[in-house]
């Protein structure tokens, strides 16, 4: 059983010779590692069996339900994250791998106040319909358009090739893209000239 806990109480409770990501305890037969991960910004420090996939310890472990699980083989995309700023597919990324590093969720995108241009685009262009795609065709534009911020239509289709819409809502999902690019770039444009004037 995999336990979260609080990265200031118990962490500093234990041994602080001992690096992170070695053995703390056995549970049920299975030695659990305590592993300290950045989660949209917030350090989350978690217990876990060394087994546990990433996707699971987002949904079930930080109750970050947003992160979907469609296929447990990389095929979908529906679980995908941002893991140091990369796309990754969290169903088959232990989450022992991401000890030390920061990863980004749906949820990490914008506020319910203030959207990323991602987040914006596909609503404008209402790029989902049944909507199970959608967290994860979001991540992997974040992820296309910090790369590439002047992306092609076949930029984007390519940048997405890795996830599937069963819907097979892709042209709107590539209009948002682009339009969520744009967004972004004129924001872009916009700071700068705020800087230099």
């Amino acid at each position: 059983m995999s336990t979260v806990s609080d990265s200031t109480s118990r962490s500093t409770s234990r041994s602080t010779s001992r690096s992170t990501s070695d053995p703390i305890h056995e549970e049920g037969g299975v030695e659990e590692r305590r592993i300290t991960v950045t989660v949209n910004g917030e350090p989350r420090t978690v217990e876990i069996e060394p087994r546990l996939l990433l996707a699971h310890l987002l949904r079930q472990g930080l109750g970050l339900t947003g992160t979907h699980i469609g296929c447990d083989t990389t095929n979908c995309g529906a679980c995908t994250v941002l893991y140091d700023g990369r796309p990754v597919k969290s169903c088959t990324m232990l989450a022992v791998q991401a000890d030390g590093h920061e990863v980004t969720t749906v949820e990490g995108l914008g506020t319910p106040s203030e959207l990323d241009p991602v987040q914006e685009g596909f609503t404008t262009e209402h790029g989902l319909q049944c909507g199970f795609c959608t967290p994860g065709m979001m991540m992997a534009a974040k992820a296309l358009i910090t790369e590439n911020p002047n992306p092609t239509e076949e930029d984007v289709r390519w940048g997405l090739s890795g996830n599937l819409c069963r819907c097979t809502g892709y042209q709107n999902i590539v209009k948002a893209v682009l339009w969520a690019a744009e967004k972004q770039r004129a924001a872009s444009a916009a700071a700068s000239t705020d800087v230099t004037v």
